[in-house]
């Protein structure tokens, strides 16, 4: 794949196929959680809803992995035990919590912008200049991050731009208020130091 392919990509299997060597666990995972949350008033099972959850702490090292798969096995079974329509959410949510995530992921509905949201432009990464990465900054990105509370980002760029960042594409990405932001955002990783 060329920049030029990634950047007018529709289809994303050529964008993960791409990211199959590249990316790292983490980013995928929440990738698959970004791709269940998109898909949230699916998951009527609370059993389902905990799977993601489990999986999202994990991308970030907060649970374990035998909890990790309590949570798989969880709401798989009980979507054996009982009729439900949340076959697609249980489905979903056993691909987040799957240990390897790229295969599963190929068969699970992922939006490109996504894939965009969560790996921005991997022919031309931006690295974060430690000056811009003040006391005021970071503690305002782990609040979002940690809060989910996407709609500081543009704050978040503000800040990054007081401090001296002129980057464009990190402070129009956290600008754009067409963008779905979620966990694993590229550029709210670079300020987190996340990969």
């Amino acid at each position: 794949m060329t920049e030029e392919e990634w950047l007018a990509a529709t289809d994303p299997k050529p964008m993960l196929e791409f990211l199959r060597k590249r990316a790292s666990d983490r980013k995928l995972r929440l990738l698959a959680v970004a791709s269940c949350r998109w898909s949230w008033d699916k998951f009527r099972l609370e059993v389902s809803r905990q799977a993601v959850e489990e999986a999202e702490r994990f991308a970030d090292d907060l649970t374990t992995e035998a909890k990790l798969m309590m949570a798989r096995v969880c709401a798989f079974g009980w979507h054996e035990l009982i009729e439900t329509q949340d076959f697609e959410a249980v489905a979903y949510a056993r691909m987040a919590t799957d240990t390897a995530a790229i295969p599963t992921m190929l068969t699970m509905p992922v939006s490109h912008t996504l894939v965009w949201e969560i790996f921005g432009n991997p022919f031309d990464p931006v690295a974060a200049n430690p000056i811009w990465l003040t006391s005021d900054v970071v503690a305002l990105a782990i609040g979002i991050y940690n809060d989910r509370a996407f709609d500081r980002m543009p704050i978040l760029a503000d800040a990054l731009q007081d401090a001296g960042c002129e980057n464009d594409d990190i402070l129009n990405h956290l600008r754009d208020a067409t963008a779905t932001h979620v966990r694993g955002c590229w550029a709210l990783d670079l300020v987190l130091g996340k990969e």
